[in-house]
């Protein structure tokens, strides 16, 4: 399976589990928490991210940042969202310059 059509299952399993019962499913139970909890957890996960980068540990790194995709595709799907949207952002971002990019957004960020 290619990254993107990992991608793609996996968006279309977290969006079906906004209909499962928060009992049996962690995502379901992130749904039901609401958004609050969601971006909690992402905010944890990014943590952990910036802590594993700071040990050195391959395997360690390569852990905590699938959590945190995960999680930030939950936060998507709660939206209503996939990543086929941020993979078609990042595709119309590339070529272009880093400094150009952020210079078009402007104040935003």
């Amino acid at each position: 399976m290619n990254p993107e059509d990992t991608l793609e299952a996996l968006g279309r399993i977290l969006a079906e589990r906004r209909r499962a019962d928060p009992g049996r499913s962690y995502v379901a139970s992130l749904y039901a928490k609401g958004e609050d909890a969601i971006l909690k957890k992402v905010g944890e996960e990014a943590a952990e991210v910036i802590i594993a980068a700071k040990g050195g540990e391959r395997a360690q790194i390569l852990h905590e940042t699938a959590d945190l995709w995960f999680h930030t595709l939950v936060l998507l799907a709660y939206h209503g969202l996939g990543p086929q949207q941020v993979v078609a952002e990042l595709e119309r971002r590339l070529g272009r310059s880093g400094l150009e990019e952020k210079a078009s957004r402007g104040e935003r960020r």
